[in-house]
């Protein structure tokens, strides 16, 4: 299990997928992928969705998504992405009362409890108090992480 902090965008792709009866049919579907603005997360999209997709296809969605962080699984079987909600506990100290605060994971597994295991797995490092307060299953076709590319790792003087 790794985790990534970065800028998120889920983006929307339509484009005539064949199905199962080899019949086409227009389809949308959801990615996310690690940009640094909207236009470099369309750039990403396109070149990701283009290894992929023989025919046209739009980009028909943009939107900043809200996940605090994104836990991959390296499981053969981990083939679905949870949103995962969780509390923080905290206390205040001038009150005594305690306060909770929300953040959205996207995690990978296979099964719902994969996610939960995995979730748990991944905060088990925390010491702060949390409580899993949803896991749903969502959408999501893949996360497309950046990759350092042979030419962005070189120095400046050595790209010509």
């Amino acid at each position: 299990m790794r985790s990534r902090t970065a800028n998120w965008f889920e983006c929307k792709i339509r484009y005539e997928k064949t199905q199962e009866d080899g019949t086409q049919k227009f389809v949308i579907e959801a990615y996310v992928v690690d940009a640094l603005s909207f236009s470099e997360a369309e750039e990403r999209i396109t070149e990701e969705m283009s290894s992929y997709i023989s025919g046209a296809f739009e980009v028909k969605d943009i939107r900043k998504a809200s996940y605090g962080e994104i836990f991959f699984s390296d499981d053969n079987t981990a083939d679905r992405w949870f949103k995962t909600k969780l509390e923080f506990i905290m206390l205040d100290e001038k009150s005594g009362k305690e306060k909770r605060s929300g953040v959205n994971y996207l995690v990978h597994a296979g099964t719902l409890q994969g996610a939960v295991k995995n979730i748990e797995k991944a905060m088990g490092g925390t010491l702060q108090d949390y409580s899993i307060a949803s896991v749903a299953e969502t959408k999501l076709m893949d996360v497309f992480e950046y990759k350092i590319k042979e030419s962005d790792d070189k120095p400046e003087y050595e790209q010509q």
